[in-house]
Protein backbone atom coordinates (compact mmCIF):
# COMPACT_ATOMS: atom_id res chain seq x y z
CA UNK A 1 0.00 0.00 0.00
CA UNK A 2 1.36 3.42 -0.31
CA UNK A 3 3.30 2.63 -3.84
CA UNK A 4 0.19 4.68 -6.45
CA UNK A 5 2.62 7.23 -8.85
CA UNK A 6 0.94 10.60 -8.38
CA UNK A 7 1.23 12.65 -11.30
CA UNK A 8 -0.82 16.64 -11.20
CA UNK A 9 -2.09 18.31 -14.35
CA UNK A 10 -2.05 21.90 -13.54
CA UNK A 11 -3.23 25.06 -15.42
CA UNK A 12 -5.90 27.86 -15.36
CA UNK A 13 -9.64 27.61 -15.78
CA UNK A 14 -10.67 26.03 -19.91
CA UNK A 15 -6.49 25.31 -20.32
CA UNK A 16 -7.91 21.64 -21.47
CA UNK A 17 -7.11 19.59 -17.98
CA UNK A 18 -9.96 17.69 -17.64
CA UNK A 19 -9.86 16.70 -21.33
CA UNK A 20 -6.54 15.72 -20.96
CA UNK A 21 -7.04 13.78 -17.89
CA UNK A 22 -9.95 11.52 -19.55
CA UNK A 23 -7.47 10.65 -22.64
CA UNK A 24 -4.71 9.77 -19.91
CA UNK A 25 -7.34 7.77 -18.10
CA UNK A 26 -8.76 5.97 -21.04
CA UNK A 27 -4.95 5.65 -22.37
CA UNK A 28 -3.87 3.67 -18.98
CA UNK A 29 -7.05 1.73 -18.51
CA UNK A 30 -6.40 0.02 -22.04
CA UNK A 31 -2.91 -0.62 -20.54
CA UNK A 32 -4.45 -2.25 -17.59
CA UNK A 33 -3.82 -0.33 -14.89
CA UNK A 34 -5.82 1.24 -11.73
CA UNK A 35 -6.31 4.82 -12.29
CA UNK A 36 -7.91 7.00 -9.60
CA UNK A 37 -8.08 10.90 -10.17
CA UNK A 38 -8.75 13.87 -7.69
CA UNK A 39 -10.37 16.73 -9.16
CA UNK A 40 -9.82 20.12 -7.10
CA UNK A 41 -12.41 22.00 -6.67
CA UNK A 42 -11.24 25.68 -7.09
CA UNK A 43 -13.77 27.74 -8.10
CA UNK A 44 -15.73 28.41 -4.55
CA UNK A 45 -18.94 26.89 -3.05
CA UNK A 46 -19.88 23.84 -2.61
CA UNK A 47 -19.92 20.56 -4.69
CA UNK A 48 -23.46 20.49 -6.16
CA UNK A 49 -24.76 16.58 -5.85
CA UNK A 50 -28.38 16.71 -7.33
CA UNK A 51 -30.05 13.96 -6.43
CA UNK A 52 -27.97 12.88 -3.08
CA UNK A 53 -30.60 11.35 -0.53
CA UNK A 54 -30.79 14.27 2.16
CA UNK A 55 -31.17 11.52 5.36
CA UNK A 56 -27.48 9.86 3.76
CA UNK A 57 -25.43 12.72 4.82
CA UNK A 58 -26.92 12.79 8.50
CA UNK A 59 -24.31 11.07 9.88
CA UNK A 60 -21.62 13.93 9.04
CA UNK A 61 -24.20 16.73 10.01
CA UNK A 62 -23.83 14.82 13.13
CA UNK A 63 -20.16 14.92 13.57
CA UNK A 64 -19.16 11.60 12.25
CA UNK A 65 -15.62 11.62 10.95
CA UNK A 66 -15.76 10.09 8.11
CA UNK A 67 -19.45 8.51 6.48
CA UNK A 68 -20.06 6.94 3.08
CA UNK A 69 -23.32 6.14 1.18
CA UNK A 70 -23.09 3.10 -1.59
CA UNK A 71 -25.30 2.38 -4.40
CA UNK A 72 -25.49 1.97 -7.96
CA UNK A 73 -21.62 0.85 -8.00
CA UNK A 74 -21.02 4.58 -6.56
CA UNK A 75 -19.41 4.95 -3.24
CA UNK A 76 -19.46 8.57 -2.26
CA UNK A 77 -17.37 9.15 1.07
CA UNK A 78 -18.03 12.31 2.95
CA UNK A 79 -15.23 13.39 5.86
CA UNK A 80 -15.74 16.53 6.85
CA UNK A 81 -12.85 18.70 7.80
CA UNK A 82 -11.91 21.91 8.25
CA UNK A 83 -9.23 21.35 5.14
CA UNK A 84 -8.22 18.75 3.08
CA UNK A 85 -4.97 18.79 2.05
CA UNK A 86 -4.12 16.95 -1.39
CA UNK A 87 -1.86 15.12 1.33
CA UNK A 88 -4.92 13.83 3.81
CA UNK A 89 -6.99 12.86 0.31
CA UNK A 90 -3.98 10.73 -1.64
CA UNK A 91 -3.93 8.48 1.59
CA UNK A 92 -7.22 8.00 1.35
CA UNK A 93 -6.80 6.98 -2.38
CA UNK A 94 -3.41 4.89 -1.34
CA UNK A 95 -5.97 2.17 -0.01
CA UNK A 96 -7.79 1.38 -3.41
CA UNK A 97 -4.41 0.18 -4.91
CA UNK A 98 -4.30 2.15 -8.02
CA UNK A 99 -0.86 2.37 -10.19
CA UNK A 100 -1.31 6.12 -10.53
CA UNK A 101 -3.48 8.75 -9.41
CA UNK A 102 -3.91 11.80 -11.68
CA UNK A 103 -4.59 15.28 -9.49
CA UNK A 104 -6.04 17.86 -11.72
CA UNK A 105 -5.54 21.26 -9.81
CA UNK A 106 -3.82 21.88 -6.62
CA UNK A 107 -0.67 24.03 -8.24
CA UNK A 108 1.68 24.73 -5.59
CA UNK A 109 1.97 20.80 -4.42
CA UNK A 110 5.07 19.26 -4.86
CA UNK A 111 4.39 15.83 -6.95
CA UNK A 112 5.60 15.79 -10.83
CA UNK A 113 3.17 17.71 -12.81
CA UNK A 114 2.53 19.12 -16.86
CA UNK A 115 1.62 22.46 -17.17
CA UNK A 116 -1.35 23.26 -19.54
CA UNK A 117 -0.84 26.89 -20.69
CA UNK A 118 -3.57 28.40 -22.89
CA UNK A 119 -2.78 32.45 -22.62
CA UNK A 120 -0.04 34.03 -22.67
CA UNK A 121 -0.39 35.48 -19.40
CA UNK A 122 -0.55 31.52 -18.14
CA UNK A 123 3.44 31.42 -18.92
CA UNK A 124 4.21 32.65 -15.22
CA UNK A 125 3.16 29.23 -13.89
CA UNK A 126 6.41 28.25 -15.54
CA UNK A 127 8.24 30.22 -13.16
CA UNK A 128 6.06 29.74 -10.48
CA UNK A 129 5.27 25.87 -9.95
CA UNK A 130 7.62 23.13 -8.80
CA UNK A 131 8.51 19.84 -10.38
CA UNK A 132 7.34 20.48 -13.79
CA UNK A 133 8.04 17.57 -16.26
CA UNK A 134 6.37 18.78 -18.93
CA UNK A 135 4.60 21.75 -20.82
CA UNK A 136 1.39 21.53 -22.76
CA UNK A 137 0.54 25.00 -24.72
CA UNK A 138 -1.93 26.18 -27.23
CA UNK A 139 0.70 28.09 -28.94
CA UNK A 140 4.67 27.31 -29.78
CA UNK A 141 6.58 28.45 -26.83
CA UNK A 142 10.30 28.45 -26.29
CA UNK A 143 11.64 26.29 -22.13
CA UNK A 144 13.38 24.27 -21.11
CA UNK A 145 10.74 21.50 -20.66
CA UNK A 146 9.01 19.16 -22.91
CA UNK A 147 6.47 20.87 -24.94
CA UNK A 148 3.42 19.54 -26.23
CA UNK A 149 1.05 21.54 -28.42
CA UNK A 150 -2.42 20.92 -27.54
CA UNK A 151 -2.67 19.62 -30.93
CA UNK A 152 -0.56 17.01 -29.88
CA UNK A 153 -2.36 15.49 -26.90
CA UNK A 154 -1.75 11.76 -28.58
CA UNK A 155 1.75 12.23 -28.78
CA UNK A 156 1.85 13.53 -24.66
CA UNK A 157 0.13 10.40 -23.76
CA UNK A 158 2.73 8.33 -25.65
CA UNK A 159 5.53 10.36 -23.58
CA UNK A 160 3.63 10.42 -20.76
CA UNK A 161 3.71 6.51 -20.50
CA UNK A 162 6.52 5.94 -22.05
CA UNK A 163 9.01 8.28 -20.68
CA UNK A 164 7.37 9.97 -17.69
CA UNK A 165 5.37 7.10 -16.02
CA UNK A 166 8.17 4.27 -15.93
CA UNK A 167 10.32 6.95 -14.37
CA UNK A 168 8.47 8.23 -11.15
CA UNK A 169 8.00 6.09 -8.38
CA UNK A 170 5.11 5.95 -5.71
CA UNK A 171 4.64 8.23 -3.16
CA UNK A 172 6.64 10.56 -5.62
CA UNK A 173 7.08 14.12 -4.38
Amino acid sequence: MGGSKVFQIVGFQNSGKTTLIEKLIKAGNEKGLRIGTIKHHGHGGPIDLPNLNKDSNRHSRAGSIVSSVAGEGTLLIEAPKDDWGLEDIIQVYHRFELDLILVEGYKKSPYPKAVMIRNKEDLSLLNRLKNIQTVISWFPIETNYPVFLHTQVDDFIVFFYKDLFSNFGGNNR
